[in-house]
């Protein structure tokens, strides 16, 4: 396995390199084969993050934590992915033998999307949490400005053609609450999402608006 450590807003060191690299290589054991991983550690606020990244063959693995000591992080976020590799270990060794048939014509189809996450000023975060969840009215008065919000963070999301109960799988290995697809049978772009009410899972289809005839 190929492993790249990064260390933001605090030192390298070699003892947490070490420490990383241990635990990551953990999986070795419930996959045949791992590709790279990547393990993102940051001090944020008095607070240390540890964000690791690992590759199987089409499948993506996550684990983000954060508490008060980088080598409790680093823990916490392998359990994370650990415990969905128990979960899903048979799946993905079975996975691996179609995907040698389909990747050619995936690495055709795949696209990106771009995840931004941001950060609200405090007294929109107040106003969220008291306002009603409406939409808004055609007929509702301007209100001034709204605060800048901050980007906290970036990425790129890989859209792949997979069936729904893989994209839910998918999104499972990675931790998130949601993940954006290509459906494998109607080719639409898609957002699979875990519910927060009843922890049952919703699907959202974006369809393409049709296109107009340019008039000669």
């Amino acid at each position: 396995m190929q492993l790249n450590i990064t260390f933001r807003q605090f030192g390298s060191s070699d003892a947490l390199k070490e420490y990383a690299k241990e635990k990551v290589e953990r999986v070795n054991k419930y996959l045949d084969r791992a590709g790279d991983a990547h393990v993102v550690l940051s001090l944020e606020r008095h607070l240390h993050h540890a964000d690791i990244t690992i590759h199987s063959g089409a499948w993506v693995l996550r684990g983000r934590e954060k508490s008060a000591d980088m080598y409790a992080s680093i823990d916490l976020a392998m359990d994370k992915i650990e415990s969905q590799l128990r979960k899903y270990k048979e799946k993905i060794k079975n996975h691996h033998g179609r995907e040698r048939i389909h990747h050619r014509q995936e690495l055709v189809n795949n696209f990106k999307v771009r995840h931004k996450v941001f950060e609200l000023p405090e007294e929109l975060r107040d106003e969220a949490a008291e306002a009603p969840a409406e939409a808004p009215s055609a007929s509702a008065p301007a209100t001034a400005a709204a605060p800048a919000t901050r980007i906290v963070r970036t990425s790129e999301i890989t859209v792949k053609p997979m069936p729904v109960d893989e994209a839910v799988m998918q999104m499972n290995l990675m931790n998130q609450d949601f993940y954006v697809f290509q459906h494998a049978t109607t080719h639409e772009v898609c957002v699979v999402y875990r519910r927060k009410d009843d922890g049952q899972f919703g699907l959202i289809g974006v369809h393409s608006p049709p296109t107009t005839p340019s008039q000669g």
